[in-house]
């Protein structure tokens, strides 16, 4: 029997694997992509607040939105504090499953194909072996792109190396009384990272925080005070720094199974779904000139460097310096912040995707120099320096 061979077989139908299964069909590709759950867009591992350029990028209805944001209080928890408010939407609170579906079903309207309740198990001479719905299944491919998060099973059997380091990550949706303008971020709820609420309506948010280890025990300790029920529970993984290679084996890696999460603040759509657009501008070529080894694939690197590399460079270092923070230097960065000169430049420059503009910025203003000294002062100047 002659088996139909794919010209792109994608692994993962979130947002990443969608996005690029609907590039794929519009580059003409025969397109195929397979998710192991029974339902696109469970389990939720996602905090669901998305920039409006993320959002855009999405391609989708407004239907999944929630709440719109427009701006952010950080509270470090010892007295300081600082409120901006951009006084426009900067960032939408999204259902994450019925973004998801939409994205898949647009995909699906491409062209692209899909199957559910289907997990890669293996790969071999060109196939992609599925166990599922379907039985056990050899499915024959021109490229493969993995989409399959940050624990990567792709990459796993590939033997491609992965992001060094990983946080946990833990939400719940809970009652509380928010005002629906304003994420609240909580520096020093995690060591390692940070806290948040994120408002759905004026008695609604979402809650949580990630940490590299004893994530349980800092959520148990941020949300005790606020909310002694839970509407929704939810964990995650969050990669930090991208995997060495981001393409071999007739194989391109995106968002999370790359590793492209922001740094700064564990997003991963916005770099994600513009790296999924890049690997099917390869794919495309690939499959026209018929070359697929890393020569060829080399592209998609060069490409994504070129679009967000930078800020996901700066954004690691900067995460690196914060975790030598002290709570005590947090709380004066907070309070030397809540200054109006230094509110209207994060207003004005401020970008959730793009934050490296800002920082330059604000690592030159004189009071954050004086109150962090070497190691925000020379630290940051020496990482935006490093071109």
């Amino acid at each position: 029997m002659l088996l139909l061979v794919y010209d792109v077989v994608i692994v993962g139908a979130g947002p990443c694997g969608s996005a690029a299964a609907r590039a794929c069909a519009e580059h003409g590709l025969r397109t195929l992509c397979i998710e192991e759950h029974g339902t696109i867009g469970h389990p939720v591992q996602c905090a669901g607040l998305l920039s409006t350029a993320a959002f855009a990028e999405c391609g989708v209805s407004r239907r999944s939105i929630l709440n719109a944001v427009s701006g952010a209080r950080m509270v470090s928890g010892l007295g300081g504090e600082l409120l901006f408010d951009a006084g426009t939407t900067k960032a939408y609170v999204v259902d994450r499953a019925l973004l998801d579906r939409e994205m898949a079903q647009r995909a699906a309207d491409a062209g692209a194909e899909f199957r559910i309740k289907t997990y890669a198990a293996g790969i071999r001479n060109g196939c992609v072996l599925t166990r599922g719905i379907g039985g056990r299944e050899e499915i024959p491919f021109r490229l493969l792109i993995a989409a399959d998060g940050p624990r990567s099973g792709v990459a796993r059997m590939l033997g491609m190396q992965r992001p060094a380091i990983y946080l946990s990550g833990v939400q719940a949706e809970i009652p509380y009384a928010a005002d629906t303008r304003y994420v609240e971020l909580h520096p020093n709820a995690s060591p390692d990272f940070f806290g948040w609420i994120i408002p759905i309506t004026g008695g609604r948010a979402r809650i949580g925080l990630c940490a590299r280890e004893r994530a349980q025990e800092y959520f148990t300790a941020f949300t005790a005070p606020r909310s002694t029920s839970c509407v929704h529970l939810v964990s995650g993984t969050i990669p930090l720094g991208v995997m060495p290679r981001t393409y071999g084996h007739r194989t391109l890696f995106v968002g999370d199974a790359a590793g492209f999460v922001k740094p700064i603040s564990g997003g991963g759509i916005y770099t994600g779904v513009r790296s999924a657009r890049h690997a099917a501008a390869v794919a495309a070529t690939a499959c026209a000139r018929g070359t697929f080894d890393d020569a060829a694939l080399r592209a998609y690197e060069r490409r994504w460097q070129e679009d967000f590399g930078k800020e996901l460079t700066i954004g690691l270092h900067l995460l690196r310096l914060r975790q030598k923070m002290t709570p005590e230097e947090i709380d004066r960065l907070c309070r030397v912040m809540n200054d109006p000169d230094v509110v209207e430049t994060i207003i004005r420059y401020g970008d959730m995707d793009r934050p490296s503009g800002l920082v330059r910025r604000l690592a030159l203003k004189p009071p954050i120099l004086r109150a962090m000294g070497i190691l925000f002062g020379s630290g940051v100047r020496q990482i935006l320096n490093n071109k």
